[in-house]
């Protein structure tokens, strides 16, 4: 399968836009897991922790998922296709792991925000609750590597990516004058 051109570029910005929309959307999430990992203050504490679960519910899981969807439609409707190059495989790889993680962790994070939520939850309880920082700190290095990869394209074609040029240049071959 192959887009055509307008499509192409069309699926090209939509992949951009949700996969650095992701890692926007992290990096906000990051700054209430720091303050929910520093804070000392029991309204402070419920606050980030409810924000925390708004962003990633509302934002970092749809963007996840819609990037993880144009990246493959990416990779499949375009010369790159998805198992020629190492780095395209890698990069959807990693996309799959990090959107499982994180689908995972919003279990944790909705776990902490219904807690954070009730009134009943004492300050001992609020101060002692943890945070999600070390997954959140990971999520954004994995996707920074992702980003790495896409714009630097190291070169590398898997065993299948071998194969396919081979018989492309079979092919040229045998049609040239």
């Amino acid at each position: 399968m192959t887009l055509s051109p307008g499509l192409r570029k069309f699926a090209l910005a939509a992949h951009l836009t949700f996969s650095v929309g992701w890692i926007g959307a992290v990096a906000a999430y990051i700054a209430f897991d720091v303050s929910a990992a520093t804070s000392h203050h029991d309204e402070a504490l419920r606050t980030a922790y409810l924000a925390m679960e708004s962003i990633a519910r509302s934002v970092i899981v749809p963007l996840a998922l819609a990037s993880l969807l144009t990246g493959l439609l990416v990779s499949l409707g375009t010369k790159w296709g998805l198992f020629r190059h190492y780095w395209v495989l890698i990069s959807f790889v990693l996309t799959v792991i990090a959107t499982v993680v994180l689908l995972v962790e919003t279990r944790v994070i909705s776990s902490l925000a219904d807690t954070a939520a009730d009134p009943t939850t004492s300050s001992q309880d609020l101060q002692s609750m943890g945070s999600t920082l070390a997954h959140s700190i990971g999520g954004i290095l994995v996707l920074l590597v992702i980003l790495v990869l896409n714009v630097y394209k190291p070169q590398g074609l898997t065993r299948y990516g071998w194969r396919k040029q081979e018989k492309e240049r079979t092919q040229r071959e045998h049609l040239a004058p």
